[in-house]
């Protein structure tokens, strides 16, 4: 392996790591809006709870939505990276017992009882 596809590996992670930590953002960030902008107009309104309440409703909506639409998205990007790498040729991870990519030589993967032997 070498240290451009490791390299390539540990963005593509980096990648996946921050579109699930603005997933939970979203998820987390719409209600906390939605409840924040609700407490202000029952001050400025003394509406009590109402606004509370709506806004927490919208903004726990507005969350999911945003989830939603990031997965969409991400479903779409994954989809045409496996279009892109099929029509390019890459086969995407090694299966043992097959062969690669080119019509290389499937590797043999040794038997417990022969990696114990060393035979």
């Amino acid at each position: 392996m070498s240290f451009r596809d490791f390299f390539g590996q540990q963005r593509d992670g980096m990648r996946a790591m921050a579109t699930t930590g603005v997933m939970g953002l979203h998820l987390v960030s719409g209600p906390l809006v939605g409840f924040a902008i609700g407490y202000g107009l029952d001050a400025w309104l003394g509406t009590s709870p109402w606004c509370k309440i709506i806004f927490l409703l919208v903004g726990i909506g507005a969350g999911f939505l945003n989830v939603y639409r990031d997965t969409q998205a991400l479903l779409r990007k994954l989809e045409s990276e496996r279009r892109n790498g099929a029509a390019s040729g890459s086969a995407g991870p090694a299966n043992p017992g097959r062969p690669g990519p080119r019509g290389a030589a499937p590797r043999k993967t040794p038997h417990l009882k022969d990696a114990d032997t060393g035979k």
